[in-house]
């Protein structure tokens, strides 16, 4: 058995890109800014309407797991593809990453691999429309013991959520890493999908889990507040670490009755998707070295920095050199 610095659990996406104005938005009833779930037949509309498309590997910690690789931690991925075209670039683009893809390509898989078709503003502004196909269908059976058991760091994606096997499949994926003597979080992922499931994201992160990352948004949705700091008190009073990012106005973490604010260099983006995947891969690379709190958000704002300053949701610049540069490893 191997052990893994860090493990993620999440939808294995496939994030095709295209730029696009607002008109064309418009035109194509795409409502900006946002991420909208659609069905397979609106999905190869929007595909076929995409000009100079982009193909990556994606998923919120699915793009995660592939930073805190390139960082250079030992990094698994658990996920699910159908074994087809889109499944199979899946697999092998993780790989190239540095990141074990821990289950193969499902054969004659019940649905077809998971795409979201994202349309980026000239504002950076990234307009997600995303078909879930087999990711969605994670269940225990998907997760080994071996592997969680195995992790220092488990990272759960709150998306798969929506569905009671993946439900499940957390419960069983965070009991094991606690086994194993490891530390296991939630990315709180999305403020709807808090309300559609409140009182389980609550009970799991009070009882089962050791941190929380999510922005403003998705932490106030937790205690149905707008008052952000309530939100993180109350938080903090049923998980040991919270993790709020907040845009340009820098990072929030709250542990042990401490409040640690790390401010951030406001930049336009010139895509804003995996700003905050990023700043997670940087902040638990930092908690996988053993590094304090407070250079653990900076090393994650470093990582989301960089990740917006170009299309695409994973690093393209050798994160350590730039981490080296800025005095933080």
């Amino acid at each position: 058995m191997k052990t893994y610095q860090i493990v993620g659990i999440g939808n294995a996406v496939v994030d095709v890109i295209s730029q696009s104005d607002d008109s064309f938005l418009d035109l194509m009833g795409i409502e900006k800014g946002i991420m909208q779930l659609i069905e397979r037949e609106r999905g190869e509309v929007l595909y076929a309407a995409m000009q100079g498309r982009v193909q990556t590997p994606g998923g919120s910690v699915a793009n995660t797991i592939a930073g805190a690789g390139a960082l250079g931690l030992d990094a698994a991925f658990i996920g699910r593809v159908h074994d087809d075209a889109l499944g199979q670039f899946y697999a092998k683009s993780m790989s190239d990453d540095g990141v074990d893809f821990v289950n193969p390509p499902v054969e004659g898989g019940e649905l077809p691999t998971s795409r979201s078709m994202i349309f980026v503003s000239p504002d950076g502004e990234r307009s997600m429309n995303t078909y879930l196909g087999i990711s969605s269908e994670l269940s225990s059976a998907d997760v080994s013991k071996d592997v969680a058991g195995q992790a220092q760091i488990m990272f759960l994606e709150g998306y798969l959520f929506d569905k009671d096997k993946g439900k499940t499949a957390f419960l069983e994926a965070a009991r094991s890493c606690h086994e194993g003597g490891g530390k296991a979080g939630i990315a709180i992922s999305d403020p709807f999908c808090v309300e559609r499931h409140r009182a389980d994201f609550l009970s799991l992160i009070e009882n089962e889990l050791d941190y929380v990352i999510g922005n403003e948004d998705e932490i106030r949705s937790l205690f149905e507040t707008d008052d952000l700091e309530e939100a993180l008190a109350k938080t903090a009073a049923i998980c040991p670490l919270v993790v709020c990012t907040r845009s340009g106005d820098g990072v929030t973490v709250v542990s042990e009755g401490k409040h640690i604010e790390v401010p951030v260099t406001k930049v336009v983006p010139v895509d804003a998707t995996g700003a905050g995947d990023q700043f997670a891969a940087g902040f638990l690379f930092g908690l996988a070295t053993g590094r304090d709190l407070e250079t653990c958000a900076k090393i994650g704002c470093v990582c989301a920095g960089e990740v917006i300053s170009h299309i695409g949701p994973r690093p393209e610049a050798n994160m350590l050199h730039m981490l080296k540069a800025e005095g933080l490893i």
